[in-house]
């Protein structure tokens, strides 16, 4: 079985590292992570993942313009996208309103079940 490809990008480094530590724990799963929004994209040229777990909120770049370069790039524009922020909360995605211009979104702090659950349900094959 193939292990899926996770791209997180995100600024706060202690967290890709811990989402990476833990998703690639369970065996099923090649995670890179990039902590720098500008280098988002040519990450996700390079890496080619089956998910993007993208922050909203970065000092270089912010995650929507990072969204729209993604879904408009040849290369990137099918890959599934989910919003990482800690702008919303939980009571909010489990009430339903859980998408952001379109894409689903994980409150932060995220549980590794979460993640796991959303990457089942949203990655692409």
């Amino acid at each position: 079985m193939d292990k899926k490809k996770i791209l997180v990008i995100d600024d706060e480094a202690d967290l890709t590292r811990l989402i990476k530590l833990n998703l690639e724990g369970t065996g099923k799963y090649t995670v890179r992570t990039e902590n720098s929004g500008s280098h988002g994209l040519v990450a996700a040229r390079e890496f080619n993942p089956n998910l993007i777990f993208l922050d909203i909120m970065m000092p270089d770049v912010d995650g929507g313009d990072l969204c729209y370069q993604l879904e408009n790039d040849a290369k990137t524009k099918g890959i599934p996208i989910v919003f990482l922020t800690g702008v919303a909360k939980q009571s909010e995605i489990e009430e339903g309103m859980g998408t952001i211009g379109g894409h689903p979104f994980i409150a932060k702090p995220v549980s590794l079940r979460a993640l796991i659950d959303c990457i089942e349900k949203t990655s692409k094959a």
